[in-house]
């Protein structure tokens, strides 16, 4: 499993491809051959980039779905559309296509954010105006989300 770390701004080009920074490149060099899977977020405005060994692991939870529930199909469908393997080119681009570009609302600038086991491509008015609006109530969300109690132990 990888671990990313870190949060860079880029800028794409008019073909829609964008210089993949090299700090994400060197976390990246063990699977940088297998490629990835870019896809629409699920709760934001923008695009997920997965390794290709974490979009399978994601792949191998998502088929234990039973699709006799039209639930689980419709979620299926939405959690896949518009999905795209991409790879890295020799010159270290990454070319997002242009329906994700439409999607995420991607301009020029942009900002590539380490979300543990993916890296999340936001347009960087969109990445800053979610940051301003979360950082209000984050110390609420991290006192919710991780403020256990002490006889809980996370193991």
């Amino acid at each position: 499993m990888v671990h990313l770390i870190g949060t860079y701004e880029c800028k794409a080009d008019a073909k829609g491809r964008l210089m993949m920074p090299v700090a994400f490149k060197k976390q990246l060099s063990p699977v940088l051959q297998d490629g990835f899977v870019l896809k629409r977020s699920v709760f934001q405005p923008c695009l997920e980039l997965y390794p290709m060994a974490e979009w399978n692991q994601m792949m191998q939870k998502i088929n234990k779905l039973n699709r006799f529930k039209k639930k689980n199909n419709d979620f299926i469908r939405r959690f896949t559309a518009g999905v795209k393997i991409v790879e890295i080119d020799a010159a270290g681009r990454l070319l997002i296509p242009k329906d994700l570009v439409g999607f995420a609302g991607i301009t020029k600038e942009l900002v590539l954010s380490s979300a543990v086991n993916i890296i999340e491509v936001w347009d960087k008015d969109q990445y800053e105006k979610v940051i301003d609006d979360v950082a209000v109530d984050f110390a609420d969300l991290a006192e919710e989300v991780m403020g256990f109690d002490d006889d809980i132990s996370i193991d």
